[in-house]
């Protein structure tokens, strides 16, 4: 090989090398230019990637019972938000293993099952990355979809930075919040309230009262507040019994006293209680159930 055919491969090589570079960094700075590949996005804050979700594991809504108020209420605000038209924030709260984030799926579901247009994108986005939030919005308010940013059992395990991200979602700053986003989250307590007091005071370095009205005064940004408590008895068994007909595994079985058995073993009666007990079924007659 000639000098000159040598210097020739090393430059085509570098020229490859370079337009690789590029193309990455390209990637980089446009993460939401994958928005038009799927309807749902789990962001990877390390990366700055959205990861597409092919498949949502999740019921059709008219499965969800006993949240009735809750549903009717995320659902209209949700189509308004697909429509174009004045949505708010969400802050789901209150009783485990009764909805929340699988709610927040469900309505997603069905506005994009009955959306005649380009239907709204859900981002899942972990607690723990919370911070990253301002980052996020930027790049989202390129988009040309709408977008649901929703955080599963929202808590803030590093206060300061925590409150400004969540703030930058619920408020916008000077800029204002991206006209294509909202905000849902769901949580086990009302006003988000750190897991102990100990925590938020190291946390703040500030008086526990003052740590703990500026906590409540964000879960206040919140424009819907959507509470979830415990279901009785026959509630617990209307779900029970809409997902056995669903999976046509109701037949002649006598499941009520089964199912309050189950219940009673693990100490609640909730939506998630309901769907394992169904599971079990499923399994005892050789069947296999998923969402």
């Amino acid at each position: 090989m000639t000098d000159a055919q040598a210097n020739k491969d090393l430059i085509a090589a570098i020229n490859r090398l370079s337009a690789a570079l590029e193309a990455q960094a390209n990637a980089a700075e446009a993460p939401t230019a994958a928005l038009a590949d799927a309807d749902a996005y789990v962001y990877d804050a390390e990366s700055g990637i959205l990861r597409a979700v092919a498949r949502v594991a999740v019921p059709k809504l008219d499965l969800l019972k006993g949240i009735d108020r809750s549903k009717r209420t995320l659902l209209d605000n949700t189509r308004r938000f697909a429509a174009g038209a004045s949505a708010n924030n969400a802050l789901l709260w209150g009783a485990r293993g009764m909805g929340k984030s699988t709610l927040i799926k469900a309505v997603h579901a069905a506005v994009v099952a009955e959306s005649k247009g380009t239907p709204p994108v859900l981002v899942e986005i972990h607690r723990e990355d919370i911070a990253a939030l301002p980052g996020l919005l930027r790049d989202l308010r390129q988009s040309e979809r709408n977008v649901i940013v929703f955080c599963d059992d929202l808590s803030f395990d590093n206060p300061d930075q925590d409150f400004k991200a969540l703030k930058s979602v619920l408020e916008g700053g000077l800029e204002g919040r991206p006209e294509n986003v909202i905000f849902y989250a769901t949580s086990n307590r009302r006003h988000l309230l750190p897991r102990t007091m100990m925590d938020q005071e190291s946390a703040t370095g500030i008086h526990p009262n003052e740590s703990m009205d500026e906590t409540i005064a964000l879960s206040d940004r919140f424009g819907l507040w959507l509470g979830f408590h415990p279901c009785d008895q026959s509630e617990y068994l209307s779900m029970v019994e809409g997902y056995l007909a669903s999976f046509e595994l109701k037949g002649n079985i006598d499941w009520r006293p089964a199912a309050l058995e189950w219940a009673k073993t693990r100490g609640n009666r909730s939506g998630r209680t309901a769907w394992q007990f169904v599971v079990n079924v499923a399994g005892e007659l050789g069947k296999r159930v998923r969402f």
